[in-house]
């Protein structure tokens, strides 16, 4: 089941709403998780019971290192909670990786596991991951009820993609919660305007990057028009998946943390890994680099240490070299930005311009299927791939979807919604925001009735 689709909308998530505020307060997180269950089973019930498993054992992880009475004793549970979890990724996500690389370094042929990937495993997986740790630092008491827990790790407003919610931030949120017309509102609100980002620009622009993909008139000018569509693609998917997530979890008295912050206004690549996906950026900083010494070490170690969390920032993204290989881009340019300094006093619209040509390069790289993809994109932006600079398919695409990419760009800048908050703020104000959300609601029910199903992105991560 999707945030964007019918069945959610108008069946699931008003049932859910309905039973939460009837039942007392104490059931409520009952209600959490046995809705988050059925929610993550809708899409994958042969693959529940590892969802189930996860609970169970980082549940009693969590109290075995609290109830240790030694120092050792804490490290070798906390060392058994992660070897728990790394091992269940390395199963169901990398396994077959590693197999393919292994055969096609060797020559040999040993076969692969074909098992599913299941939906947000890498997400709840380093929530889970987290929570021990801060268990094991003593940042937060193990928590003593199962269903709380189990509401925690299982909760669907961000099961699927985010944004990465540490157990020591929403602690005090599953003990006790304050709910409030107010906040509902403007969760929905949230919600809405994610929804909008989702149905009416990123399945639009995944239309015309399926076009581009089909098209038998490929030119140099339409594989840049694929690149831009792509990067404003997974942005829109992505920040509006967070956004419909932070928006329900405040109907439900949650407080997520914010996933973006407008990052392709950004004018360096450490900027823009400020803004951008910051769940993630702030867990690999807390648990892999800090641990690793961070900059405070040598030279050589720190390159090390940059690279390896790039390595396996682009390895939580995916199973696939050319993962491997975005990591390891932004890696690079991260230590050439600290290794420059002059590069911070060039004029802003070069740094700007810089960030998102690279940005932009980087997507490519990012949605190529293959690392002979890789090459074939790259050789023909740039005009090697023999292609012509334009075509009269290139140029109807162009016409038919220029103001789709106007709204794109427009929509990755605080300038709607600065508009809108001032809208918000005039007399009639509340009455045209109100009916504002009713016709994007309706807007996006009409898509979703008349188009085909589309998954948001990172439910592959």
């Amino acid at each position: 089941m999707v945030f964007s689709s019918i069945p959610f909308l108008y069946y699931f998530l008003p049932a859910v709403l309905g039973v939460y505020f009837l039942v007392p307060r104490r059931g409520k997180n009952g209600v959490l998780l046995l809705a988050s269950l059925v929610f993550y089973g809708w899409g994958e019930p042969k693959l529940l019971w590892l969802m189930v498993l996860t609970i169970a054992l980082y549940y009693l992880c969590g109290l075995a290192i609290e109830r240790a009475d030694t120092r050792r004793w804490k490290k070798v549970w906390l060392t058994v909670s992660i070897a728990a979890g790394v091992g269940l990724l390395g199963v169901f996500k990398y396994a077959d990786f590693f197999i393919g690389s292994f055969n096609a370094v060797t020559g040999l042929s040993l076969p692969l596991l074909k098992l599913a990937l299941p939906i947000g495993i890498s997400f709840y997986t380093f929530q889970c991951l987290s929570y021990t740790v801060d268990v094991y630092r003593g940042g937060v008491p193990a928590q003593k009820n199962l269903v709380s827990f189990g509401a925690y790790v299982a909760l669907f407003p961000q099961l699927i993609a985010g944004p990465i919610v540490r157990y020591v931030d929403v602690a005090p949120q599953l003990e006790s919660r304050a709910h409030s017309w107010e906040d509902a509102a403007a969760g929905l609100r949230r919600f809405l305007v994610g929804l909008g980002k989702k149905v009416l620009l990123a399945d639009n622009f995944a239309l015309l990057i399926r076009l581009f993909r089909e098209s038998g008139e490929k030119s140099v000018l339409f594989y840049w028009m694929y690149a831009i569509a792509f990067t404003l693609n997974i942005y829109f998917d992505f920040s509006g998946y967070s956004d419909m997530a932070i928006g329900l979890g405040r109907v439900f008295g949650f407080r997520f943390p914010e996933n973006f912050a407008y990052p392709y206004l950004s004018k360096s690549v450490t900027e823009f890994w400020r803004r951008w996906h910051m769940s993630l950026g702030s867990w690999f900083r807390d648990y892999v680099y800090i641990p690793m010494g961070g900059n405070r070490v040598s030279r050589s170690r720190w390159v090390f240490n940059i690279l390896t969390v790039w390595m396996l920032t682009g390895l939580w993204h995916g199973a696939a070299w050319n993962f491997v290989l975005w990591g390891l881009l932004f890696a690079v340019l991260l230590l050439v930005e600290k290794r420059v300094p002059a590069l911070g006093r060039l004029p802003g619209v070069l740094r700007h311009g810089y960030v998102m040509f690279t940005v932009v390069l980087s997507f490519v790289l990012f949605n190529a299927d293959s690392l002979a993809q890789v090459g074939q994109d790259f050789a023909c932006l740039f005009g090697f791939g023999g292609l012509r600079l334009s075509s009269p398919e290139t140029l109807y695409y162009l016409k038919s979807y220029a103001v789709l990419f106007l709204l794109g760009i427009l929509g990755c800048t605080p300038l709607v919604r600065s508009r809108a908050e001032r809208i918000a703020e005039t007399k009639a104000g509340p009455v045209l925001e109100t009916a504002l959300m009713l016709a994007l609601l309706l807007v996006c029910t009409a898509y979703l009735v008349d188009g085909s199903f589309s998954p948001f992105l990172y439910f592959r991560f």
